[in-house]
């Protein structure tokens, strides 16, 4: 069976919908299925360093690209197959993948081309949230308008529909107004880095260049209103001295108005392996969204050691399980009080942590992997 994926992100985006789309790419290479063959297919070759992070056993393609045609404009697909296009992903990617023998193709990213189904290649598409739907607010309302005609144009044209969450499921089953049957919940995974040994010289190291404190609560994610950190920033305060903030993540607008500490730091543009080693560092992980598709970070921490704080509202509960603590997402002394009962040295901290590790175990990548190869074997 020849797989193709949408590559856009596992090239473009260091986190979140990349990291979902490295991480399964490379879980599906490691179970050596002899008959299995993946092609990814991306509009351009985005960065080094995300692309190189694939293991061999998988192609990278890009558009179609002929200079004659495209000095001559002959045809509407010269022009959408041109090299950046963002029309290349909703429409002319399709004839690339007949062009490859593509059997299935897999949107890893909440979309699929217009027109896959009438080709006659199956579809999958993964679907992380519909907060655009649920919560407007946080969007831009073109963005809104784009977000849910391409939801709609998806769901249209996939023969399976994973979820990464219940939450989600629920969602696409209201928003779409469509039934279970095509949908397959499968939780997403986490990279192997975040539960591998780091060594104290790599903690020292990071620790310097970044200019870490002793001791910090971390936060991992967009810094944008819908991510709350302000909750977090405001119980810093009924905390000890010597405990500082650290949230790494692209800073939105949402940033500048956060209040003004020495015990906050925020850093962007953080390598995947340097982030390994932050969460080695940190003593406890907060997640203070109001709401999310699943929060992946959260396993990440809790894969690295650390005990978890997160917010209600959303599916968080559904990702760190019942040992992590979970506060309303307005309630600044109850994320205090909670995150003091997690610090080294709380009772039960070592408690809370091994049971969450236990819980954990559902989302390890070679189950994952499993469960979407099923998917796709079912369609054949």
């Amino acid at each position: 069976m020849i797989i193709g994926f949408d590559a856009k992100r596992i090239v473009r985006n260091g986190t979140g919908l990349g990291s979902y789309g490295r991480t399964l790419v490379n879980d599906l290479i490691r179970r050596g299925d002899t008959d299995m063959e993946y092609l990814l297919y991306a509009p351009d070759k985005g960065r080094d360093d995300l692309r190189q992070q694939i293991i061999e056993g998988a192609q990278f393609r890009y558009p179609s690209f002929n200079s004659l045609q495209a000095k001559r404009l002959a045809t509407i697909t010269s022009i959408l197959q041109s090299f950046n296009s963002p029309l290349w992903r909703t429409y002319g990617i399709v004839n690339d993948l007949r062009r490859d023998g593509i059997q299935l193709y897999h949107g890893l990213s909440g979309e699929l081309p217009i027109g896959i189904r009438k080709s006659g290649i199956r579809s999958v598409v993964t679907i992380h949230d519909l907060i655009f739907l649920r919560h407007p607010e946080y969007y831009h309302w073109i963005d809104t308008k784009l977000y849910a005609w391409k939801f709609h144009q998806t769901i249209k044209e996939a023969d399976r529909i994973i979820a990464i969450s219940e939450r989600t499921k629920q969602d696409i089953m209201e928003y779409g107004h469509i039934s279970d049957e095509r949908i397959r919940l499968v939780y997403q995974s986490y990279a192997p880095r975040f539960s591998t040994a780091v060594t104290p010289d790599q903690q020292q190291e990071v620790r310097q260049r970044y200019l870490l404190p002793e001791r910090f609560i971390l936060n991992v994610g967009t810094i944008e209103h819908r991510k709350n950190l302000r909750l977090a920033v405001d119980a810093l305060s009924l905390l000890p001295s010597d405990i500082h903030l650290v949230a790494v993540g692209r800073q939105t607008k949402y940033a500048q108005t956060l209040p003004q500490s020495n015990r906050l730091h925020l850093l962007s543009g953080v390598p995947d392996a340097d982030l390994a080693v932050i969460y080695s560092l940190a003593e406890a992980f907060v997640y203070p969204s109001r709401y999310e598709g699943f929060g992946i970070p959260i396993i990440e921490a809790i894969a690295a050691g650390l005990p978890v704080v997160a917010c209600t509202g959303s599916c968080l509960e559904e990702a760190g399980g019942p040992s992590c603590l979970y506060v309303d997402p307005d309630d600044v002394e109850g994320m205090a009080a909670a995150l003091l009962s997690v610090l080294e040295g709380a009772d039960g901290r070592d408690e809370r942590i091994r049971l969450s590790q236990q819980y954990i175990e559902r989302f390890r990548g070679t189950d994952v992997a499993g469960q979407v190869l099923a998917v796709y074997r079912e369609l054949f």
